[in-house]
């Protein structure tokens, strides 16, 4: 666990910023706060750490400019919209970096890049190339051809994939909230700021809530789960309020300010890094009791043995999520059967396969290297 005054000490940090933040709640882009954030991203590197933003605001910054008083419904609406706001963000953030003689670039992702193995490293590399400029990337969804299928579906889930990505030490998440509360503070008054909290307590699911702001689409439900995926290559994650004085540098000082999430699990090797950020399963795998207890406890592969039902339609080589008998995830991983085959084969031993398939391939139906627990 690193404490908040191990901060200092970080050499990598992701910094997101939300629309309502960056749009002023919609009114336009907020060219007095971006100055200022700007500014303190500037100083820290200045002081030799690497910084990456990741931000919202596209599509509400294109709301503004094309007068849209609300958020479009329509997927062709929403990408028109996030193209007319990506020049204004790119514009703004330039000019301001520029002015602290820093270049920024602009990155554009969909889950699509993350999600295959080959443009993953791809996107790893040329971040990393970036830094090593001494550029400071600049990484939005890429909402002009996102679709449903494809889009991250909220920028924080985004911050985290990109800590996952270039294995950033700490994730600042700001937000127009003061950070995570015990209840609803615009419901509750006498609700409690929680100021430092383990990023997979269970309790965190009851506290977060969506967004109230309309214009993003995240609100603290998914900045939590943002926090646990993050916690999966190490990361530590705050949420805070953007609107404080000094709030980047205050965090990276170690102030107690906002929500402090930390992550008390080993970090995943780079490649079930990957494995756990995919956030688009194909199909799922019902395990026994048995099957469950092994994987959880042994560190081995998946047998067809302990598989009690397959759902969906995949092929050889894609992601599948294993849940008990209770629907519960417990690891996610690269299949070596398409769905077909493992109906075919589920609760059988491995020295069956060749009389039910005609053919005998992997013993396992997911190896163990390409497996990647999520309990």
């Amino acid at each position: 666990m690193m404490s908040r005054t191990k901060f200092t000490t970080a050499k990598r940090i992701v910094v997101k910023i939300g629309s309502s933040l960056l749009t002023d709640g919609g009114k336009g882009l907020n060219q007095a706060a971006i100055a200022v954030w700007v500014t303190q991203m500037a100083k820290l590197k200045q002081q030799g750490i690497d910084v990456i933003l990741v931000s919202s605001g596209s599509v509400a910054e294109g709301m503004s400019r094309l007068g849209l008083k609300t958020r479009p419904t329509a997927l062709h609406e929403l990408q028109a919209a996030a193209s007319v706001g990506q020049m204004g963000l790119v514009q703004t953030f330039e000019s301001n970096f520029q002015r602290h003689g820093l270049h920024t670039a602009q990155v554009l992702l969909t889950h699509d890049d993350l999600s295959n193995r080959q443009r993953y490293l791809n996107a790893r590399s040329t971040l990393l190339s970036l830094l090593k400029f001494d550029v400071i990337p600049v990484i939005n969804e890429n909402d002009a051809v996102a679709t449903d299928e494809i889009r991250f579906g909220d920028n924080d889930t985004l911050g985290a994939l990109v800590a996952n990505l270039v294995e950033a030490d700490l994730l600042i998440i700001l937000t127009d909230q003061l950070g995570l509360f015990d209840c609803d503070p615009s419901i509750h008054p006498e609700a409690r700021l929680i100021n430092e909290i383990s990023a997979h307590d269970p309790l965190l699911d009851a506290m977060a809530g969506g967004s109230r702001s309309g214009l993003g689409r995240g609100g603290m439900a998914t900045k939590v789960s943002a926090a646990k995926l993050a916690s999966r290559s190490g990361a530590a994650t705050v949420i805070v309020s953007g609107e404080l004085s000094e709030v980047i540098a205050r965090v990276v000082a170690g102030d107690s300010i906002g929500t402090y999430l930390y992550a008390n699990v080993a970090p995943l090797v780079a490649r079930k890094q990957w494995l756990a950020g995919q956030l688009q399963a194909k199909g799922s795998l019902v395990l026994d009791a048995g099957a469950v207890r092994v994987l959880k406890t042994s560190g081995k592969s998946l047998l067809a043995v302990g598989v009690l039902d397959v759902m969906g339609q995949f092929s050889r080589g894609e992601l599948v999520i294993c849940v008990d008998t209770e629907g519960v995830e417990i690891a996610r991983g690269l299949v070596n059967y398409p769905a077909a085959e493992m109906r075919l084969i589920q609760g059988k031993a491995s020295r069956q396969f060749a009389g039910i398939l005609g053919y005998s391939d992997d013993e396992e139906v997911i190896h163990r290297d390409n497996l990647v627990l999520m309990v």
